[in-house]
């Protein structure tokens, strides 16, 4: 299990949180439910990238690139 960002991460593929960014919008992040442990898929992507939409385990969150920056994922 390689260590990536969420938003260079492919589409379709189970991905695993193995950390968020320790900041102000990486709290956000917590907040929203995306915390260490989580699975989670991107479905799309808007043009250029941004926002990134992702299955959350029955919801869809739309993160901004920015955002997704912030969040490591590993491959499952």
């Amino acid at each position: 299990m390689e260590n990536q960002l969420l938003h260079q991460s492919p589409d379709g593929i189970p991905l695993k949180v193995t950390s968020v960014a320790d900041d102000r919008l990486g709290a956000k992040m917590t907040e929203m439910g995306i915390v260490e442990g989580k699975v989670m898929r991107i479905l799309f992507r808007a043009p250029f990238g941004c926002p990134i939409a992702v299955d959350m385990g029955g919801y869809i969150l739309s993160l901004r690139k920015q955002e997704a920056q912030l969040i490591h994922v590993a491959q499952i």
